[in-house]
């Protein structure tokens, strides 16, 4: 049997890759199956009921007409259980039998800059780097990654395909620049070499709304099925995944369970990231200013699900489609699709999960808009509600008034404080480089975001 390592058994990895190798699988064609591991010990309780139950796990979809399904997944063949030196990943990543290493690390666990440079500086990355430097493994996917290709390539593990499954742009080209100026760092020439001539990173697009499972979906999966199952998943039922058809090593048939296998997923990802991603949190973050918990609940609200219809409609749409470039896709009809998918209230996906890392979601969903329209001269007051939610919501947990925990593995605490407290606000977070690139500073960008500030003020003020 081919395998396909995944780092990363999340419960987004488990409600999408692994269900489309589950139907491939139940086709006939066990030709593959998949192996779970994780490089941190940050979901101990999930793993070892996952081992405890062979890797099998029970998928609830909720439809946006509120019917549910039932299903049990059996593609994972194997977990890996966690040990500090990631001795069964490398291991299992380096049989020869292993085609293909897949990742879900969220999009801040890349570490990298608009410019695609990674930051040594950062405490995770500068601990791999050392223990790289002294052949270990580390707890990052470059430190993870890093230790099992030199594993594969002094065991003679032959070719094999790195699979970015996160949700960012360009997300396999991403991976590579990180990982092979890791290798640089770590001063492995002859592994540079190794990856660049055996290995592949091709570029995909992950969609469903997957929301973390809380304890009443394993009652309602042991009422429907009798099982009591300790490592649920629930999901929406859209699905979707487009992959660049670049696999060096070989791949399953995805194509015949409904995967896209293209030349380039350029126009499918920035539809998804520019319209569902960033409209995602723009309702939570919108949504959490006003007292809501849940996304549906924003969607629903006129003037946010208004807030954004009018960035897609007004600013979006226009980027990705022009006579020169028109889209392959109907952006209208996605955007209309998007937002019904929000207002399912089965889901009950929370603003705290959509609401995080958005020092890195800012930069990378939201930015090539603005940047976007202001090199061709047009308005942007639109999209600059999105930043001004943010900016608020920031605000407001700097203040210590968020109602829940937020979490965000791109923001410095220090620089997030520094912009709450300066006298101006709105032109120091529109000065930040890191959230803004090359528009950082930009006047136009300032009068924008101060002017939305204003709207978004005005929309707490009023909102019952």
């Amino acid at each position: 049997m081919n395998t396909i390592l995944h780092i990363g058994l999340g419960s987004f990895h488990r409600a999408h890759q692994a269900v489309y190798l589950h139907h491939l699988r139940e086709s006939g064609d066990r030709t593959w199956g998949l192996v779970g591991s994780n490089s941190r010990n940050d979901m101990a309780e999930t793993m070892a009921a996952l081992a405890a139950q062979q890797g099998q796990y029970t998928l609830e979809t909720i439809s946006p007409a509120g019917e549910r399904r039932y299903e049990r997944i059996t593609s994972i063949v194997r977990v890996i259980p966690y040990t500090p030196d990631l001795a069964g990943l490398v291991a299992t990543g380096a049989a020869p039998s292993t085609r293909i290493v897949s990742f879900t690390v969220t999009e801040a666990g890349y570490y990298l800059d608009a410019k695609d440079r990674l930051d040594a500086g950062a405490a995770d990355i500068a601990a791999d780097l050392a223990a790289a430097r002294q052949g270990r493994a580390g707890s990052t996917i470059y430190g993870a990654l890093t230790a099992l290709l030199r594993a594969r390539k002094n065991a003679g593990g032959g070719r094999v395909t790195l699979l970015n499954c996160d949700n960012l742009r360009h997300n396999g080209d991403r991976a590579r620049a990180g990982l092979m100026q890791f290798i640089a760092m770590a001063g492995d020439d002859a592994l540079a070499r190794w990856v660049e001539s055996h290995t592949t990173s091709p570029n995909a697009m992950v969609d469903r709304i997957t929301p973390r499972p809380t304890p009443d979906v394993a009652e309602r999966v042991k009422a429907a099925t009798g099982w009591a199952d300790a490592a649920p998943v629930m999901g929406e039922s859209f699905i979707q995944w487009v992959i660049e058809d670049d696999f060096c090593a070989g791949r399953p048939a995805w194509e015949s369970v409904g995967v896209e296998m293209v030349p380039s997923v350029a126009p499918y990802e920035e539809a998804k990231i520019r319209i569902l991603n960033a409209t995602h949190s723009c309702i939570a973050w919108a949504g959490t200013l006003v007292g809501m918990s849940y996304i549906h609940e924003g969607t629903h609200d006129p003037v946010i699900r208004g807030f954004a219809h009018a960035y897609v409609t007004d600013d979006v749409i226009p980027c990705l489609h022009t006579p020169e470039h028109p889209s392959p896709i109907d952006l209208a009809r996605y955007r209309d699709v998007v937002l019904d998918r929000f207002g399912n209230p089965a889901i009950r996906d929370t603003n705290q999960r959509v609401a995080m890392d958005g020092f890195s979601k800012i930069p990378g969903f939201i930015a090539p808009t603005l940047r976007e329209c202001l090199a061709r001269g047009a308005p942007i007051a639109s999209t600059s509600m999105l930043p001004a939610l943010f900016l608020a919501y920031l605000q407001r947990w700097h203040r210590g008034e968020i109602a829940y925990t937020y979490q965000d593995q791109a923001m410095d605490p220090d620089v997030a404080h520094a912009i709450c407290e300066a006298a101006d606000p709105v032109a120091a977070f529109c000065a930040d480089k890191g959230l803004w690139g090359p528009i950082a500073g930009d006047s136009r960008l300032v009068d924008a975001v101060r002017s939305a500030s204003t709207r978004v003020m005005q929309f707490i003020k009023e909102h019952p």
